[in-house]
């Protein structure tokens, strides 16, 4: 016989697990609900999150234009993907209008955040990770903006991405700021994507710290005007990580500080890039930047359609780069020896590489006379050395000499979007 009080227990834990339930702030309400709450939501909604882990084991997908995602820090409010069965991506946007903000991302199958086709979009204090640290296991990217139009990435963190942690590629109108990229095999990718402007960035304990480039077989084409400015490049030595599967990237030199492959119209200065082991600054033709190691990355489906039949629109050449008023030193300490073309000209130059290599990659088209065909310009970049290794004529004319790139291109200006009231011309950086 149950006594009256215990009756009265049993009875009524049931009713207590039932509200408990129903608080839309459990762990439990959500990871059940916050897909119906994205599916159901109205153009101006603004979902809001509590502090807490939340794990979900399939893709979040929104389509509804005009919606925030909101959490409490990206450290207090944590999807959690961690041993996902279903989809692609943790999160998975295609809308207009959208913002994203003060919510960590982790351990997601693939890409952490992708925003894809959408325009006004803003990420911001969002941290993409995977918790296990480098490993070819991880997602390619973590925080993924694609085809988008006026974007903001800002204050954000990605760490532990198999390709890039912060990728804007195909897009136009963008800033890319004060954000941490660290442990990824590139820290931040700029591709086939126009009017950028990444500054007051820290990328460190990269494989790369930052890419700028075009490649071909892709939708959108003629990236340009990128400049980087007051961002700090340093220490990114981390071994390459990225297997096979997602092709070029796996054969990035680890100790890449920056660079600058088949774009126009780039300007860097007031950056830090320091200590970066094979190379600080590497401006190069695309064939010189992703012929090698074609092979072994053949199977990929990313080589396959890069290295398609030969992309028309497409223009190999880097052209118009002003490297200037930036703090270069210490970098090409110790080659990574996987590459052949840098651990030939690690050991003709006895074990180490200058800060600055430039492969001296020129458009016969473009007739220009003298020896800068290309307008690569390089002025007051402290002590910084420099290597032209003329990849056209097989290394047989190299030369160290800095004068003929002494010179000066305009200015490019400020790119200008409607998440931000005034556009940034200069500023400075925290410490890595």
């Amino acid at each position: 016989m149950i006594k009256p009080r215990s009756f009265l227990f049993v009875c009524c834990l049931p009713l207590v697990m039932l509200l408990a339930s129903c608080n839309k702030n459990s762990p439990e309400y959500i990871q059940k609900h916050l897909q119906e709450e994205l599916i159901s939501a109205k153009p101006g909604s603004v979902i809001e999150l509590p502090e807490g882990k939340f794990h979900f084991d399939q893709t979040l997908s929104l389509t509804v234009d005009k919606v925030t995602l909101r959490g409490k820090g990206m450290d207090k409010t944590v999807l959690s993907f961690a041993g996902q069965k279903e989809g692609a991506q943790g999160v998975l946007v295609k809308a207009n209008d959208f913002t994203i903000e003060d919510i960590g991302i982790e351990d997601t199958a693939g890409d952490a955040l992708t925003i894809q086709g959408g325009t006004n979009i803003i990420v911001r204090r969002v941290r993409a990770e995977w918790m296990r640290g480098p490993n070819e296991g991880n997602g390619p990217y973590a925080i993924y903006p694609v085809e988008c139009k006026n974007l903001l990435v800002e204050d954000s963190v990605a760490r532990g991405a198999a390709d890039a942690g912060v990728y804007v590629g195909q897009s136009e109108n963008v800033v890319i700021r004060r954000n941490r990229a660290e442990t990824n095999v590139d820290g931040y990718e700029i591709e086939n994507s126009e009017n950028v402007d990444a500054y007051e960035n820290i990328a460190t304990h990269n494989t790369g710290g930052m890419g700028v480039f075009n490649l071909p077989n892709l939708p959108r084409h003629g990236g340009k005007h990128v400049r980087l400015f007051n961002n700090q490049i340093v220490d990114n030595n981390t071994p390459n990580f990225a297997p096979t599967s997602l092709g070029p990237i796996h054969d990035l030199p680890t100790g890449t500080g920056v660079y600058v492959m088949a774009i126009k119209d780039v300007e860097a200065f007031g950056n830090k890039i320091q200590g970066n082991n094979t190379v600080n600054v590497f401006v190069i033709n695309y064939k010189t930047g992703v012929s090698e190691g074609v092979e072994q990355t053949a199977s990929s489906p990313i080589t396959q359609q890069i290295f398609a039949p030969e992309d028309k629109r497409f223009y190999p050449f880097t052209q118009e780069v002003w490297f200037h008023d930036n703090d270069i030193s210490g970098g090409g300490k110790s080659p990574d020896g996987r590459i052949t073309v840098m651990k030939q000209m690690a050991a003709a130059l006895g074990g180490g590489l200058p800060d600055i290599l430039y492969d001296g990659m020129v458009d016969p088209a473009w007739g220009r006379k003298g020896d800068n065909q290309g307008q690569l310009c390089l002025t007051n970049n402290g002590a910084a050395t420099f290597l032209d290794f003329d990849a056209a004529g097989g290394m047989k004319h190299s030369s160290n000499d800095l004068k003929k790139f002494a010179c000066k291109l305009p200015a490019l200006t400020a790119v200008s979007i409607p998440q931000i009231a005034a556009p940034a011309s200069s500023g400075g950086a925290g410490s890595p």
